[in-house]
């Protein structure tokens, strides 16, 4: 794990311990801290009493208790500090909010010599995350990627420098993530895109948008700034920054067109939005010294993230993709986009969920790439609605239904894509049990066995 000098002697109070919370009390602990730290659940705090020891954690909730004197607060993530009334104790007591992501930044005085890549936006940032890794490791640099994917950062053993190059900690920051951290330098920051969502933490989009351009507003002057779409107002807010990094890399041109023959070469990366993806991982590789060779070569076998665009299978001749991350339509359209209908090809569309909005408008522009929508979930009525005057609708509402449908009408060069444009939780735990089920629903019915409607959602 991460450890540093920083944390001797002081003392936090931890809110929440899922993964990240964790890892923060060990790292804390094993740095000479002293952790009062609290879950709502009692599983956590015996699971953590187990791991560290008894009687080395005051268990108490940080809202009970005098905050006086501590040095931070570490919350999850997923703590709402614009309604939770930790934010308002804390301020009240002196003591800053923060996350696993500030203890990070804290702690690099003390770890080898390294460089960190932050990347953030509303869409594309787990990909771009895991390709710049997967370029990173094929060319033998040494790297670990963490944040808002994988491992969380403190738990990882820190990096150690070899004949290719330092280390280079690659971390995926959600926008609230960025709200928890106040001193992360990133050596190269990427902003992919910024579109409406989660507006429920903000104070209206241009709240969220700033909250996403700190991550470049916190660069020394040496770092690298990359951005790779400027609308939404993202380049006169970039331009108008004070602090940070010079903007050094920024792209206006057509990601699709520029790149539709590279593209061709990347299986794992198909559609407008990984062109782009691929954009901003080529330019923060270069910015880490490594050659168009290497990472041409890497492009060309990064194999994909599960549940985003990833390729279940090809069953009859007919491809299916699980891109159940795509939670919001800004997320779907570029998957819809991805295949243009041609001559051998139709594209059968999974879509639907829990609703984050009422339309579907930042998909419109590829409805002309659907053959049929199979709509499931709360949204299902209200999708087959705005979808029915431009294309064939099958009002499945369980996805089990949906794919039954689609398996009995695709033919051999067809596309069954599940990008539901929807959160999971009308019928689903999360994203990923949603495409936990699709994959398994394809391969049984492409198996020919009978699913029944007891294993439609999980």
């Amino acid at each position: 794990m991460i450890v540093s000098s920083a944390f001797r002697g002081r003392r936090y109070a931890v809110l929440g311990l899922a993964r990240s919370g964790m890892a923060s009390v060990e790292a804390l602990l094993a740095s000479g801290a002293e952790v009062t730290a609290w879950d709502v659940r009692e599983e956590p705090r015996e699971a953590l009493e187990q791991r560290v020891g008894a009687g080395r954690v005051t268990f108490a909730d940080p809202l009970t208790v005098d905050l006086t004197g501590f040095d931070g607060v570490v919350v999850s993530p997923g703590v709402p500090l614009n309604t939770h009334p930790i934010a308002a104790k804390a301020r009240a007591a002196g003591v800053p909010v923060v996350g696993d992501i500030e203890l990070f930044a804290l702690a690099r005085g003390d770890l080898p010599p390294h460089k960190v890549v932050g990347i953030t936006g509303t869409n594309g940032k787990s990909t771009t995350t895991a390709l710049v890794h997967h370029i990173l490791r094929t060319a033998g640099v040494p790297t670990t990627m963490g944040g808002n994917i994988g491992l969380p950062i403190l738990g990882q053993e820190p990096l150690t420098p070899n004949d290719r190059g330092v280390g280079v900690y690659v971390l995926e920051l959600s926008s609230y993530q960025i709200d928890l951290t106040y001193s992360l330098d990133c050596d190269v920051a990427v902003l992919l895109n910024v579109t409406p969502d989660h507006l429920d933490r903000y104070d209206g989009f241009a709240d969220y948008r700033a909250s996403k351009i700190r991550l470049l507003e916190m660069q020394g002057t040496d770092g690298v700034a990359i951005v790779a779409s400027g609308e939404n107002g993202v380049a006169e807010a970039v331009l108008a920054l004070e602090a940070g990094a010079e903007l050094t890399q920024w792209f206006g041109g057509d990601y699709a067109a520029d790149f539709a023959v590279e593209q061709a070469g990347w299986p794992s990366l198909q559609g407008p939005h990984n062109a782009q993806n691929a954009w901003a991982a080529r330019m923060a590789c270069l910015a880490l010294g490594l050659d168009h060779e290497r990472i041409d070569s890497a492009l060309r076998t990064y194999p994909g993230l599960p549940h985003r665009m990833e390729r279940v299978g090809e069953f009859g001749g007919v491809l299916f993709v699980n891109d159940s991350k795509a939670t919001n339509p800004a997320s779907t359209a570029p998957a819809v986009a991805a295949y243009p209908p041609n001559p051998q090809r139709r594209l059968h569309w999974i879509v639907g969920g829990l609703p984050k909005g009422d339309d579907l408008d930042e998909c419109a522009p590829f409805f002309g790439n659907v053959a049929c929508a199979y709509t499931i979930g709360e949204a299902g009525p209200r999708f087959a609605e705005l979808l029915e005057a431009h294309m064939k609708v099958e009002r499945a509402e369980m996805m089990c239904e949906a794919v039954r449908r689609a398996i009995a009408v695709a033919r051999p060069g067809d596309v069954v894509l599940l990008s539901p444009a929807c959160a999971s939780f009308d019928q689903f735990r999360d994203y990923e049990a949603r495409g936990d089920a699709f994959r398994r629903l394809v391969q049984a019915l492409a198996a020919g066995k009978d699913i029944g409607t007891g294993r439609c959602a999980a």
